[in-house]
């Protein structure tokens, strides 16, 4: 049987995964159909944000309550990990993602018809658990696909692919706030879902086999979800992975006030910034790639920390003293996130790397430490706000530590293999 019998199944068949490796016309698709239901989240938040006022006037809310639609969607996010994830394991990778695209867009109709604040933050928990599925799935597939090394290199590609939604969605939604209302923003989001469908429908096989699927009663899921937590290869990178997550989340919550209201940044110069500092973290990934052509995913999770460090500690240093100002301050936080794209890809793929069978379980758990000490990196903002940048550099500096002392705690089976497998192959 050739590859393209073995991708290309009867009508009424979902396509099956080939016995050899994917080719790279097939690894391409799989990051651009993988990689754009990751932008899920940017998306569906970004987007929106500049619209707050006209909701709140349109459906006669209070500001306050169409601001709690967005912690709401996070919730549906961090909650939905666990049901996809479970799933993922039992019934096969596909039909939870097309389960979970359709019901990201289902839920964004409802949101642009919605007319009353109980119903749009109602819909943005259900969207927000149906693009969860696009975040866990997407790395248990990877995990089917591939070993530690190359499954960094596609978690780089996916992250590159990803990275252009925070890039674009601001500017998106404003040019949509220019000419239409609110509304018309989530019907857009509800297109993208669509087209999302359309692609894992035409590029995504079935990586999981018949079988490997996990069988077994509530008793059986649960102490599967207490193995991997209690293994340490997984624990390790995975709170390394939720520190960095707050580091990145203390900067979006704290970029607005910086920018515009600390340092007298332009608001129509906002979005720009903004976006440049994800073209930080396509930077990282994309030198991710390389570099793993001549170092394991370990090493470069190690250098990738040590870099992090060393910059937040600079932040440190220009938030409490002020050199260098605005554009110093601004230059090291591009670094600062620059190296989460060394970090992010490499600690997935060692997170990942010893459950070949209950991939979608520790995706789920991956997801869950993600968003939850995130969430804990953006809320502890309030607290500790005092009206200057250093609250914001603490922060950061605080998360990178923690996760680079995680991290020395980790064995490092997970490297050695790697290294050996390398050198043998």
């Amino acid at each position: 049987m050739t590859q393209l019998d073995a991708i290309s199944p009867p009508v009424n068949e979902p396509p099956r995964l080939p016995e050899t490796s994917p080719s790279p016309a097939l690894a391409r698709k799989l990051a651009w159909t993988l990689g754009g239901m990751s932008a899920f989240g940017p998306f569906a938040i970004d987007m929106y944000l500049p619209a707050f006022p006209m909701i709140a006037k349109d459906i006669g809310a209070a500001i306050g309550s169409v601001q709690i639609t967005l912690a709401i969607f996070l919730l549906g996010l961090a909650a939905g990990q666990i049901l996809w994830g479970t799933l993922s394991d039992h019934v096969g990778r596909r039909a939870p993602l097309l389960s979970g695209c359709l019901l990201f867009s289902c839920m964004a109709i409802v949101c642009a018809t919605a007319h009353s604040i109980h119903t749009l933050i109602a819909a943005r928990f259900f969207m927000g658990m149906g693009g969860s599925a696009g975040v866990a799935v997407s790395r248990a597939i990877v995990r089917d696909l591939f070993e530690e090394k190359e499954a960094a290199r596609f978690y780089s590609m996916m992250m590159i692919i990803g990275g252009i939604g925070p890039i674009i969605s601001p500017f998106l939604g404003s040019l949509l706030l220019t000419h239409y209302d609110w509304r018309a923003i989530f019907w857009a989001i509800a297109g993208f879902g669509g087209l999302c469908i359309a692609a894992v429908l035409r590029n995504i096989p079935e990586t999981l086999a018949q079988e490997n699927r996990m069988r077994g009663h509530i008793a059986d899921v649960l102490s599967g979800y207490g193995r991997i937590l209690v293994n340490r290869r997984f624990l390790g990178p995975a709170l390394a992975i939720g520190c960095t997550s707050g580091m990145l989340f203390t900067y979006i919550a704290n970029s607005s006030f910086i920018f515009i209201e600390l340092f007298g940044v332009p608001v129509a110069l906002f979005g720009f910034l903004f976006a440049t500092n994800s073209i930080g973290l396509y930077i990282g990934g994309q030198s991710n790639r390389w570099l793993l052509r001549r170092f394991t995913s370990g090493q470069l999770l190690r250098k990738g920390m040590c870099s992090n460090v060393c910059a937040a500690l600079l932040l440190v240093g220009c938030a409490s003293t002020g050199f260098g100002g605005f554009p110093l301050l601004f230059g090291v936080l591009f670094l600062c996130l620059a190296t989460l794209g060394v970090i992010f890809p490499n600690a997935t793929a060692m997170a990942m790397q010893p459950f070949a069978a209950e991939a979608g379980r520790a995706s789920a758990l991956l997801g869950i430490f993600q968003f939850i000490l995130g969430a804990t990196g953006g809320a502890l903002v309030g607290i500790f706000h005092n009206g200057t940048a250093l609250p914001m550099a603490i922060q950061i500096a605080c998360y990178g530590l923690a996760a680079r002392g995680i991290l020395l705690l980790t064995p490092k089976e997970n490297q050695t293999k790697s290294w050996r497998k390398t050198n043998d192959g």
